[in-house]
């Protein structure tokens, strides 16, 4: 999963992309944890995805309600489809986004 820049993340909602948007902090251990899961995740999945670092876009974590990190973000049509703050297992994971992504 690549860091994604404002600009990234800008043009990924204005194309109404299907994907998920992977939201952390570099100290916050449950972070590492489950940025290490979505990577196995990932290389199962062919969908649109980024990380971005929530200490340098505060204002995204008003905009979406981001009540706490870790946290995905899915999206379909261009809107969050589903949040997800407790990430499990990679096997709940991956039943979650089938379910959105179909």
């Amino acid at each position: 999963m690549r860091d994604w820049r404002r600009e990234d993340f800008s043009q990924f909602i204005e194309n109404s992309q299907l994907g998920m948007v992977y939201f952390y902090t570099p100290l916050c251990g449950t972070c590492q944890l489950a940025g290490k899961m979505l990577q196995v995740v990932e290389s199962m999945l062919e969908v649109e995805s980024g990380k971005m670092n929530l200490n340098y876009f505060a204002n995204l974590a008003e905009d979406f309600r981001i009540e706490s990190v870790p946290c995905l973000l899915i999206f379909k049509d261009g809107e969050v489809a589903e949040t997800i703050y407790a990430f499990h297992s990679v096997p709940y994971l991956l039943e979650k986004l089938k379910t959105v992504f179909g």
